[in-house]
């Protein structure tokens, strides 16, 4: 799935809006996986309940694009970047978008407070205790 293209990666933080059903992050989901692999981008949602960490990865144009139209999303409130950047190989290349509900209720909170490589590795030390 990997082009010559290269690949770039975002990763942010949001929160579900309150007009927004629980049940909209699996449509969510759902929709983008299909959405994605036509961009050439893969990546992993995670969610605790109310807060979205997202990562995301491909051809630069087509991951700021997708964080774009994900900001205009009525479903997401308070999106931030915490970490963008070249990517040498991808992390999820078998996720078009893999999703990972958590119960670590302080997981997120935590990576909303962090930016740059902070975020990076913390986001990484998150996959550590996420069902992959």
């Amino acid at each position: 799935m990997q082009k010559t293209t290269s690949l770039y990666e975002i990763i942010y933080v949001s929160t579900l809006a309150l007009h927004a059903p629980i049940s909209s992050v699996g449509e969510i989901a759902g929709k983008s996986r299909a959405a994605n692999r036509r961009r050439d981008i893969t990546g992993l949602l995670i969610f605790d309940g109310s807060r979205f960490c997202q990562q995301l990865e491909g051809p630069r144009r087509e991951v700021i694009r997708l964080l774009d139209h994900i900001r205009m999303d009525a479903r997401h409130t308070d999106v931030e970047v915490i970490y963008d950047g070249e990517l040498n190989e991808r992390r999820f290349q078998n996720f078009g978008l893999g999703y990972c509900p958590t119960e670590a209720d302080d997981a997120l909170a935590h990576l909303e407070k962090l930016d740059g490589q902070a975020a990076l590795d913390a986001f990484v030390k998150l996959l550590d205790v996420v069902d992959l």
